[in-house]
């Protein structure tokens, strides 16, 4: 019995969409994973270009993503949700019995629209919310617990190391200085502290790549990197891609600040150059055993898409092919 093949419309359209389709060079009976569901829009764009026997796999820690997951599992039959981190990559494909069978692994880092316009998430200073920022809300300390017991030290290490935030130790300071003087709960609480820190007025209107930055927003970004294990996580499933992908199988990877990309960056061009022997011993390429080839040059949102939706402005997409 044939199964039907669902076609899914879309009323947002995901970063890099055409570019993502383009890059996984989509075999309409392959094996694609997508390791950060959101709401489904790259799931649903590959999901169109499946046959019947195509199948995809998605992971999200996020309880309300895997729930939207969940009914287009029970939609579908060729699309399965796990709700985990996609550190787990390896183990679920391991019961699957796809090592070396997947034909494309994307992830689209960072935190999703939904998360950052939902002020109950915790996420975004632009919205009045519980200082959470956890992708997993049942998981872990929020932010707010997390800065009530750390030290200035401690918060300065994190903004600096995570967030690249020049003013680390100045914020982080008045974190504590605030933390003793009342409870720190809501996200305006700490947006208004990390304002009032900054040095001047000229720094609170600081211009970055031609886009006014909220001089909260390094924090905001390490704060949630570091409660959530962002680079930990992505270190973490690197290797796993690569037991995972088939020959020629594509890996698709978005990121969004430049420690991530960072982190790519190295690790693509680390396969690609394979073994590493000592300079000055003669070797031959293949002798390197090379297990990745870099696609093209990194890939960035046209002035069309980052003009329909800014958010997009700072993605950067690799792309790399198991060989």
């Amino acid at each position: 019995m044939m199964t039907t093949i669902m076609q899914y419309p879309f009323s947002h359209q995901p970063v890099l969409l055409p570019e993502v389709l383009e890059a996984l060079n989509i075999q309409p009976y392959g094996i694609y994973i997508d390791c950060t569901f959101g709401r489904g829009g790259h799931t649903r764009a590959v999901l169109n270009r499946l046959g019947t026997a195509g199948q995809i796999l998605a992971f999200d820690q996020d309880p309300e993503a895997v729930q939207a997951a969940q009914a287009l599992e029970l939609a579908d039959p060729r699309f399965s949700i796990i709700h985990s981190t996609f550190a787990q990559l390896a183990q679920q494909v391991e019961k699957r019995g796809w090592f070396g069978k997947v034909d494309g692994v994307l992830l689209d880092l960072g935190v999703s629209s939904p998360q950052l316009d939902t002020p109950a998430r915790g996420f975004s200073f632009m919205h009045d919310g519980p200082l959470d920022m956890r992708m997993n809300p049942n998981h872990g300390e929020s932010a707010g617990e997390w800065l009530s017991k750390a030290t200035a030290n401690e918060i300065a290490e994190v903004l600096k190391t995570y967030g690249e935030e020049r003013y680390a130790r100045r914020i982080a300071r008045a974190i504590v200085a605030a933390c003793q003087q009342t409870e720190l709960n809501t996200t305006h609480q700490l947006a208004e502290i990390i304002t009032a820190a900054c040095p001047s007025p000229s720094f609170r209107k600081r211009k970055v790549k031609g886009v006014f930055k909220h001089p909260a927003t390094r924090s905001f970004q390490a704060l949630r990197i570091f409660l959530n294990r962002e680079l930990e996580q992505l270190q973490q499933i690197l290797p796993q891609t690569l037991d995972v992908l088939a020959l020629r199988g594509r890996l698709v990877i978005i990121s969004f600040h430049s420690l991530e990309d960072r982190v790519v960056k190295r690790f693509v061009r680390d396969c690609v150059r394979g073994d590493d022997f000592p300079p000055d011993v003669p070797v031959t390429s293949d002798a390197l055993h090379p297990r990745l080839h870099a696609i093209g040059k990194p890939i960035f949102p046209s002035v069309a898409e980052v003009a329909k939706n800014p958010r997009v402005r700072s993605a950067i997409m690799r792309v790399a092919e198991r060989c």
